[in-house]
């Protein structure tokens, strides 16, 4: 499947009766292919990636969705090569030097999820320094995923569950999906309404898989670094025609 050009022009399509979605999460993939098909280095599309973001956090604010969602970085990519790895966190490391001050200015409550401990004590810092910084902001909740895997996050909350029981703070026949919603990492944030993944690719991979249980699905013939607020719009546009049941029937 071919990619859509960065500024791909794309019609104004007729909305629908649904509401706009509350919460939006995406896969943000394609950086490499699209470095790739121009000869450039990886990080090349990873930076231009970066900057995709930003675009994307802007159509958000406009579009009034409360809560974004991105995957930046998988609990997988740490297999990635070394050199590749580096380029990664030193790409968040200077996001989170250089951006922070602008979503703030902005309005945007950032936070994170995943396993921050396999980063460096000073990227753990600036993460915990970006949470501290942007607390009281309320236009946009900006979730960023990193070194985050949906499996490992359900184990992980399973055992905290198993701990709470074994300790008697938790009855296990007073355990439902909402208690067991908060040992999540995700406690407190709503599920993704509408999720979105660049680059034709159409799994989850390891993303929000409890939390995915009816979000509408949206998979994107274009790479991330030439997503623009046009297929962000499309995207909405798509959503407000589904049909969303939740397993019931019409009516």
């Amino acid at each position: 499947m071919s990619p859509a050009p960065a500024t791909a022009s794309i019609p104004a399509e007729p909305l629908g009766t649904n509401a706009p979605p509350r919460h939006v999460a995406i896969i943000m993939d394609g950086n490499g292919r699209w470095a790739a098909a121009k000869h450039l280095p990886r990080v090349a599309g990873h930076r231009e990636g970066a900057r995709a973001v930003k675009r994307t956090v802007s159509a958000a604010i406009r579009h009034g969705v409360e809560w974004l969602t991105i995957y930046a970085f998988s609990s997988e990519n740490w297999r990635r090569p070394a050199g590749e790895v580096l380029d990664l966190t030193g790409l968040l490391r200077q996001y989170l030097r250089t951006e922070i001050a602008e979503l703030a200015s902005n309005g945007v409550r950032i936070r994170f999820i995943g396993a921050r401990d396999r980063f460096d004590a000073g990227i753990q810092q600036d993460l915990a320094r970006s949470e501290r910084d942007t607390a009281g902001n309320t236009k946009l909740n900006l979730t960023v995923a990193l070194s985050y895997g949906s499996r490992d996050e359900i184990l992980t909350a399973a055992l905290a569950l198993a701990q709470a029981i074994r300790d008697g703070r938790v009855a296990p026949d007073a355990v439902t999906e909402e208690s067991f919603g908060g040992f999540l990492s995700t406690h407190g944030i709503p599920d993704p309404d509408l999720i979105i993944r660049t680059s034709g690719e159409q799994r989850l991979s390891n993303f929000l898989l409890w939390q995915a249980a009816y979000a509408e699905l949206a998979f994107l013939d274009v790479l991330w670094p030439d997503f623009d607020e046009a297929h962000f719009a499309a995207a909405m546009a798509d959503f407000s025609r589904r049909e969303r049941r939740f397993g019931a029937r019409p009516g």
